[in-house]
């Protein structure tokens, strides 16, 4: 029987009932946990006695995905039939408004700490390989054109940048999942005196309706894949003949179906892909909340496939390339040869003549006019411009650890 079966007094059409049925098994963790907070203060309120709060303690404890079947029509209403009939008193003073809120804010808090972790260990690879290559010289790019060296370390370390700005991002997610909408009811509370739940939310037409806890994770979700694909391309062209700066390693990519000869970054290509959807997930949700009058409204129920397959992509994505940068096989040589043009150094030659007091611009124009005119050559020494990249890796794996 559904929840709301008192008011109907008619089966729902098929078509109806399948248009309606959500899709939020994910959920069932999270609404069991919810459930028990629930049942707490049903049993504080002596709504519920000691003996059928540890029944419902008991039987939320042994409830699986597999106990749900296709006639329930959301985890809600699963959880009520499977506690039996002391789950007939266990919606006093709630409704599915503020528990589908509770148990998707649980769900966010759970989902950013495993993106943190799966983060972390994307973030130790590429610092492993950043300490490795902290002297290996590379050329660095502007507009994909060659600029002036660098080391491949200090140029690994700002991917560490981008992804500590993730990590954060993150953090700020979880904490807005953080306080609780147990007690709004269905969008005013309830008559009856119920202990509130830890953190409660200020105003109940606001708890059963508000979503930006999962924009703010689905943001995150969408810059950090962002930066996932601006690092996917940079593998991607690196492993390509054409800069042969690093070899794939052969338990991260994938051959060709027709040609015998071919290595793919399909890792690297998939995770530049995702960025993609991920920025779709978000910018739907935000088109369904946007003319959403409160308080609470069906089109909700869109939020939640959003946030479960954001879930999976993330994490999946930060593992698999956490692989592919741990096995990168890089080419020293080439890129010492890549940086051995010495037009690389034209921008030294300008600030070694600012150093002797010539105003920059005029040393600018002298030195692009000798590379015109093909009589440029680079001064025979010029200063450190990067600092002590080993000691920014030792200093990023502290802020890791």
């Amino acid at each position: 029987m559904t929840l709301w079966g008192g008011r109907v007094g008619v089966e729902l059409a098929p078509a109806v009932a399948g248009f309606l049925r959500a899709d939020d098994a994910d959920l069932l963790p999270y609404d069991l946990e919810g459930t028990l907070i629930h049942a707490r203060r049903l049993e504080a309120a002596g709504i519920l006695t000691t003996a059928e709060l540890a029944e419902v303690t008991r039987r939320l404890s042994e409830i699986t995905a597999a106990d749900i079947g296709r006639s329930d029509e959301d985890v809600h209403s699963a959880i009520e039939r499977l506690l039996g009939e002391v789950g007939r008193k266990i919606h006093a003073g709630r409704s599915r408004n503020d528990q589908v809120a509770a148990a998707l804010r649980l769900y966010v808090r759970d989902a950013c700490a495993e993106a943190e972790r799966a983060l972390a260990d994307f973030v130790g690879a590429v610092l492993d390989r950043a300490g490795d290559e902290a002297e290996t010289i590379m050329p660095g790019y502007t507009h994909l054109q060659r600029a002036i060296p660098v080391t491949l370390g200090h140029h690994l370390l700002a991917w560490v940048e981008m992804l500590e700005r993730d990590r954060t991002r993150l953090r700020f997610a979880a904490a807005q999942a953080t306080p609780s909408p147990l007690g709004a009811g269905a969008l005013a509370g309830s008559t009856l005196r119920l202990p509130p739940p830890p953190e409660p939310m200020r105003n109940s037409i606001d708890a059963v309706s508000d979503r930006d806890f999962a924009l703010d994770y689905l943001y995150a979700c969408a810059v950090c894949f962002t930066h996932l694909a601006r690092i996917g391309e940079e593998i991607v062209l690196w492993t390509t003949s054409e800069f042969g700066y690093a070899r794939l390693p052969e338990e991260a990519a994938t051959g060709s179906s027709m040609m015998p000869h071919k290595l793919n970054a399909d890792v690297a290509e998939l995770a530049r892909g995702k960025a993609g959807t991920a920025i779709g997930r978000l910018t739907g949700l935000l088109a369904t909340l946007k003319g959403l009058p409160l308080a609470y409204n069906r089109d909700l129920q869109e939020d939640k496939q959003a946030v479960f397959a954001a879930r999976a992509d993330i994490s999946g994505a930060l593992a698999a390339l956490a692989a592919l940068v741990a096995g990168l096989d890089i080419d020293r040589e080439r890129l010492a040869r890549a940086c051995a043009d010495p037009l690389l150094r034209a921008t030294d030659a300008a600030e070694a003549l600012v150093a002797t007091g010539v105003p920059f611009r005029d040393a600018h124009h002298r030195v692009a006019a000798e590379v015109r005119d093909g009589t440029f050559s680079p001064p025979e020494s010029a200063a450190p411009r990067l600092g002590d990249v080993g000691a920014a890796v030792r200093a990023a794996k502290e802020r890791w650890t």
